[in-house]
């Protein structure tokens, strides 16, 4: 990927674009590639920033052009007065950019450098470009350093065995494989960071070190304020009925495998689960992980939309940036239609915020590579962009019911089970009847309800405490019957349900 990077920076710098903008947090890894590049050209490079000035790094030769200039605009002046082809890089000049003075200085310096082969590199970690610089400055992305970088770097960190090396290494082939992947999404100061805790942590480095450097991804993930690391407990044996939805997760366990990329298969996009509320939805987005033996990553919505024009753009960005840096991994979007709706009023809103952001998500979803499986829950499929319910976008599109009687008795199996209570002490026939119409999470809660009854009175938990709880409670289902029979109309033909529709006669006469 750095070979990739540095052809096109060497192309375009060699295209005479006179203005770039370099995206990157790996500051000393841009300015070695930016080195490469201008010694392959012949060009001297030089860099500005605000605590040492415009100072020459590499190559100047006779020209003398060190200087202690640190004004910005009296810097850019001297850019242009300097003779001969060069490249010039600005740490941080994204905080200048602001200025309206600055953006018209460099509009006229990048219609001014053309002729001269000189190019101006913004090197920055954060993308703020005003609108009036679009069309003049080419933005590029850093990407982070591939397997062959940190293998190499993890070379590098142990060394040559020696009688002088303090540590010792026992890494057979396949868990030196998994450890410079378990590293994939860091930087290389943090994977060298990584891998130096490792070392010190018992002045020993295996197989037991592959968490620790998985730990330092969670650290990323915890500083970008985009993605949430989740840590999942549950797995698809917590989660009752949804049958189809289960055979189809199964089959698709070793779909992120180079067996079967060889086989054929493409990677799985991801799903999108529609349906009633409190019947399983985030829990089966959150087990997906856990079936997989894969990370879970939660995209936290409220934090893309803020700031400034623009940054809930590159908000997105970044986050689906982090995410395919972590990869394999699950990305969970839960209640989606909150944060895509009102797309279409958007230009009179928010600018066209809304708009934008949802084109961003929905391009790279199309166009990923990278193994990241989308899960995006759903209660309102009104409020949803219909190009996110095109085919092609995601693999299928689950409706998720209300349990039948079937899987109201495991889902009560499931909750008494983690109470610490035996299901066949109840009376589970007149609780599936009792619960007709009843979500999972209502089902929970009726059974801690009964807990505290039986609790209070200072006895073991009976059926009749559940019951009690249940007859209390109106359900969503009586509620919001209407809008319930909506969702339902509109998935009939659209949407696959989780749940097989074979049932007993004497279990359809339990959910009337």
């Amino acid at each position: 990927m750095q070979n990739g990077f540095s052809e096109e920076l060497d192309r375009l710098i060699r295209a005479r674009y006179t203005l770039l903008y370099v995206v990157t947090w790996e500051e000393d890894r841009a300015m070695r590639i930016l080195m490469r590049v201008a010694e392959g050209q012949r060009k001297p490079l030089y860099e500005w920033s605000i605590t040492n000035g415009l100072r020459c790094v590499h190559g100047a030769g006779s020209q003398g052009s060190s200087s202690r200039t640190r004004e910005a605009l009296q810097m850019l002046n001297e850019v242009l007065q300097k003779d001969g082809p060069a490249i010039y890089v600005l740490k941080d000049f994204h905080t200048y950019l602001e200025a309206p003075e600055m953006i018209r200085q460099v509009r006229d310096l990048g219609g001014a450098l053309g002729p001269t082969k000189k190019t101006v590199v913004f090197l920055s970690p954060v993308l703020k470009l005003p609108r009036e610089l679009e069309k003049d400055i080419t933005i590029l992305d850093l990407p982070l350093p591939s397997y062959d970088e940190l293998n190499q770097l993890l070379e590098e960190s142990i060394g040559p065995p020696s009688s002088a090396r303090k540590f010792q290494v026992r890494l057979k082939p396949q868990e030196r494989d998994a450890l410079v992947k378990a590293a994939q999404g860091l930087t290389l100061k943090e994977a060298e960071n990584a891998f130096a805790q490792a070392i010190v942590r018992d002045s020993v480095l295996d197989a037991q070190d592959i968490p620790a450097v998985v730990s330092e991804k969670r650290q990323v993930i915890r500083k970008s304020g985009l993605l949430e690391y989740y840590e999942v407990g549950a797995d698809l044996a917590d989660v009752g009925g949804m049958d189809i939805l289960k055979d189809w997760l199964r089959k698709r366990v070793r779909a992120f495998s180079d067996e079967a990329r060889k086989y054929g298969l493409p990677q799985p996009r991801g799903i999108l689960l529609m349906g009633v509320q409190g019947c399983g939805k985030s829990l089966v987005a959150k087990t997906i992980a856990r079936q997989w033996q894969l990370p879970l990553l939660r995209m936290d919505m409220s934090m893309i939309f803020q700031g400034y024009i623009g940054s809930s753009e590159q908000n997105m960005r970044n986050a689906t940036k982090t995410a395919e840096s972590l990869a394999p991994v699950v990305l969970w979007i839960d209640e989606i239609e909150k944060a895509f709706s009102g797309v279409e009023g958007s230009g009179s809103s928010d600018a066209g915020t809304t708009a934008r952001v949802v084109g961003t998500f929905l391009t790279w979803v199309q166009e990923k590579t990278a193994p990241v499986f989308v899960v995006a829950t759903a209660n309102e499929v009104r409020e949803l962009p219909p190009e996110l319910l095109r085919k092609g976008r995601l693999d299928e599109i689950f409706f998720v019911d209300l349990p039948r009687s079937r899987e109201r008795a495991e889902i009560f199996a499931i909750h008494l089970r983690k109470v610490r209570r035996e299901p066949m002490k109840y009376d589970l026939h007149e609780l599936i009847k009792a619960s007709s119409g009843f979500s999972g999470a209502e089902i929970e809660q009726a059974i801690i309800a009964g807990l505290h009854e039986s609790f209070f009175d200072n006895r073991e938990l009976e059926t009749r405490d559940i019951l009690k709880a249940i007859h209390d409670t109106v359900p969503l289902s009586r509620t919001m019957r209407e809008r319930i029979e909506e969702l339902r109309a509109w998935a009939r033909d659209r949407a696959r349900p989780v749940t097989s529709n074979s049932q007993s006669s004497s279990e359809k006469g339990a959910d009337e």
